[in-house]
């Protein structure tokens, strides 16, 4: 679940997206001060949009993407109930950048530059991700923006397909993470061993020091 909000540029609106809604035709629903998002084909929820927020979170910060706490987080799901909507919002504090390594890297059957990497991401759970990036290696540490992840530039980053395989999540370039002095070539971002964690958050204070 990903939150922003620009009272400059898009008014007082928070505006929630919860999962891809692909080029599927959607519709819409407002009651009150919430709108409902979703695709109209399925009704799959896609998104909300809360207007007039600051009257609920007056404290809330503009600048693109932001970060609720779950009080915060609670106040928006009572304005969806209290609008009629039966839909219930849950909570996800799961963070999406986080370190990675590099388990497993086979050639993709139908590329020449593709790789199909198994990534660990914490606890043992991994994720397949299928990467073109020229300096990818086994063993690697590397920045992984799991699904659902809202990229620097706004871009989204879903479960999908490249070339017939499966792919969930990205590995990312420092340039793609729009880090200070960033390398503006092709290649993900490789962390040295003992600089970081599996599965711990990515922060660019503490990774990044250019």
């Amino acid at each position: 679940m990903i939150f922003t909000y620009n009272k400059e540029y898009v008014g007082d609106v928070l505006m929630i997206i919860v999962a891809d809604g692909k080029d599927d035709e959607v519709m819409d629903e407002r009651r009150d001060n919430v709108c409902r998002i979703a695709i109209k084909e399925t009704g799959q929820v896609v998104g909300w949009n809360i207007f007039d927020v600051s009257g609920i979170l007056p404290n809330l910060q503009s600048g693109g993407q932001v970060e609720l706490a779950k009080a915060e987080f609670d106040l928006i799901a009572k304005a969806v109930k209290d609008a009629g909507f039966d839909d219930e919002l849950v909570y996800d504090d799961e963070e999406k950048f986080v370190i990675g390594r590099v388990l497993e890297l086979v050639p993709h059957p139908d590329s020449d530059h593709l790789n199909i990497a198994q990534v660990e991401i914490d606890n043992g759970n991994s994720l397949q991700i299928v990467a073109g990036a020229p300096n990818i290696e086994q063993g690697q540490l590397v920045v992984v923006a799991k699904p659902g992840a809202m990229m620097p530039d706004g871009s989204m980053i879903w479960p999908g397909e490249l070339r017939g395989v499966e792919s969930f999540g990205m590995l990312c370039s420092a340039r793609e993470l729009q880090l200070p002095n960033a390398p503006q070539v092709r290649g993900i971002l490789v962390l040295e061993n003992g600089q970081a964690q599996v599965g711990e958050k990515f922060q660019p204070k503490k990774h990044w020091q250019q």
